[in-house]
């Protein structure tokens, strides 16, 4: 049996309306699909008019997937692989910086719950956190706060 032919309207809307997506990765997912006729930033554009493609919609739902379990250094390096504009990059830096010391701690708590006895430990649990993007002065923040109303 012959398999149909998607369009690439059709692909890109398909995609979107799984997740957002930024035109970036969108076109390199589409340019798969393209054949010899086919003017993938063309139909970029028409997306982007017709508000199916968001910039920001795109770094809004990136950040609420990530900022659970990320810190603002990973979460902003993502964002600018995906060549979102400075502007945006520094509104957004803007609103995590305000919960980084809670959303470290968060991550940390559900990790490990007490802080280890042993220099070897603490350090393998900051390593952890560093590795996930918090700063260290988020780390030290979350591992210092005995209880959730010190931090």
């Amino acid at each position: 049996m012959a398999k149909l032919q998607v369009s690439l309207k059709a692909r890109a809307l398909r995609y979107l309306s799984a997740r957002e997506h930024s035109r970036q990765e969108l076109a390199r997912k589409l340019a798969r699909y393209a054949q010899e006729g086919d003017d993938v930033e063309a139909l970029l554009d028409t997306l982007e008019a017709a508000k199916f493609l968001s910039e920001a919609r795109f770094s809004e739902s990136l950040v609420n997937r990530r900022a659970a379990r990320f810190g603002n250094s990973r979460i902003l390096s993502e964002l600018k692989s995906h060549n979102i504009d400075p502007d945006t990059l520094t509104e957004i830096k803007a609103g995590l910086a305000l919960d980084e010391n809670a959303r470290a701690r968060e991550v940390w708590l559900r990790k490990f719950g007490t802080v280890a006895s042993d220099a070897s430990g603490r350090a393998k649990q900051m390593r952890f956190l560093l590795q996930r993007g918090f700063s260290h002065r988020a780390i030290l923040a979350a591992m210092r706060a005995k209880d959730e109303d010190e931090y």
